[in-house]
């Protein structure tokens, strides 16, 4: 018999805002955190924008010689993690150490110190590359580091399944927690690659926004004019337990996760098939695991990405799935607001999904002006909604087909 498991804290560090409470409250008033790069000199770039963190005090959590020696997306990840972890209240004891894991997603790791150290390599050659080189670009060292942050010595693991990783540790700590491998999890994912690299591989792939001249307005998700997604970077981190030591400490409950999908579409390395079958079959999956009819979802965080072909494949699985229902649902992309974080998405749309419920408040997909006709749902347009959400969903979609989607609902 699976043991229920429960969200106890939630972290997030994100273009919104350093901290949840920042983040929460840009989230479901509009605003938008894209602007124009400024980590490096992009006027050579299709794509001159992003969506970056803005505010986020480096030192608060790190000496200046360790930060150095820690890619963006390590620091993000620790930050967004002791945030949480202080926020759900739990503490590490000669009890627990062992049964207190780490899982986390990133999609390309330390990207930005790849690209800066084979400058180095190039210029000044092998002998000036730092030893701290590899420590800095290998994805799983942001669970490694959490877990020494916190001093856990559960199960340590990162998952690298492009976009959908963070929707795949989060639901992979569920299971952890469900069958008995783990009591907590700290769970999430991070992700730092605003970098020329990233930038032109993405535009050189034509999945980039190039409405440089509208910041604002770019991430657009299931409007007709949409023309890509914008890259973003952050990290979102949970705290999930075992519901029964949860309720007996007293701690607070955003929302019980009851169901993970995972999926492949074997079709394409970046496309969707057009029916998004493989994402219907995920979302179908992810209802048997929580053992529920499609009629009791009230909500779906969408992947929503703002790019032309997945916002249409991801609207037709809705429909494959729901049926008559789709038209009944409450949909929203936050990406239209945060960009596209990459790894880190799932793990910071599970955080918004849990707090969407907590706080019975629906964040809108904003900047939706003329909808796609392909795209004729009920997505929150613009404006946040006041409703109580029983149950709600969060979709992931990876390039090489991989697609993963959470199952929460209100703790009762």
């Amino acid at each position: 018999m699976k043991r229920r498991v429960v969200v106890t804290g939630v972290g997030l560090v994100t273009p919104l805002g350093t901290g949840t409470e920042q983040t929460w409250d840009a989230l479901i008033n509009g605003r938008s955190g894209v602007g124009p790069i400024t980590r490096f000199d992009a006027s050579d770039q299709a794509s001159r924008i992003a969506a970056e963190v803005k505010d986020f005090e480096v030192e608060a959590w790190f000496e200046k010689k360790q930060a150095k020696n820690l890619d963006a997306f390590v620091q993000y990840a620790v930050a967004a993690a002791d945030i949480a972890w202080k926020n759900s209240g739990l503490s590490i004891t000669d009890a627990n150490v062992h049964r207190v894991g780490v899982i986390t997603g990133c999609g390309m790791g330390g990207l930005p110190t790849i690209e800066e150290y084979h400058t180095v390599l190039v210029n000044r050659g092998p002998r000036k590359i730092t030893p701290f080189f590899i420590p800095r670009v290998i994805p799983n060292m942001a669970s490694g580091h959490i877990s020494m942050w916190i001093g856990c010595k559960g199960p340590n693991l990162t998952q690298t399944t492009a976009c959908a990783a963070g929707t795949h540790a989060v639901g992979e700590a569920f299971r952890h927690i469900a069958y008995g491998d783990c009591d907590a999890v700290i769970t999430g994912g991070a992700e730092s690659v605003i970098c020329p690299l990233a930038v032109g591989g993405f535009s050189a792939m034509k999945a980039l926004s190039t409405r440089n001249d509208e910041p604002l307005a770019a991430s657009r998700p299931f409007d007709l004019d949409r023309d890509g997604f914008v890259i973003s970077e952050g990290a979102g981190m949970l705290v999930l337990e075992e519901m029964e030591a949860a309720r007996k400490r007293g701690a607070t409950i955003y929302a019980e996760i009851i169901g993970y999908g995972q999926t492949s579409d074997a079709y394409h390395i970046a496309a969707p098939p057009e029916d998004g079958e493989g994402a219907a079959r995920c979302m179908a999956a992810a209802l048997r695991d929580a053992e529920l009819n499609p009629e009791d979802v009230d909500y779906i965080n969408a992947h929503g990405t703002s790019t032309p072909l997945n916002d249409k494949c991801e609207t037709q699985a809705i429909k494959t799935v729901f049926g008559a229902h789709a038209g009944q649902l409450a949909i929203s992309s936050t990406k239209s607001m945060t960009g596209h974080m990459l790894g880190a998405a799932g793990g910071i749309e599970a955080a918004f999904t849990a707090l969407t419920i907590h706080h019975g408040a629906i964040p809108p997909t904003i900047n939706l002006q003329t909808p796609d006709p392909s795209c004729d749902l009920d997505y929150v347009p613009n404006v946040a909604r006041s409703q109580k959400v029983n149950v709600a969903m969060s979709n992931s979609f990876g390039f090489g087909g991989t697609n993963g989607v959470i199952i929460l609902r209100r703790f009762t």
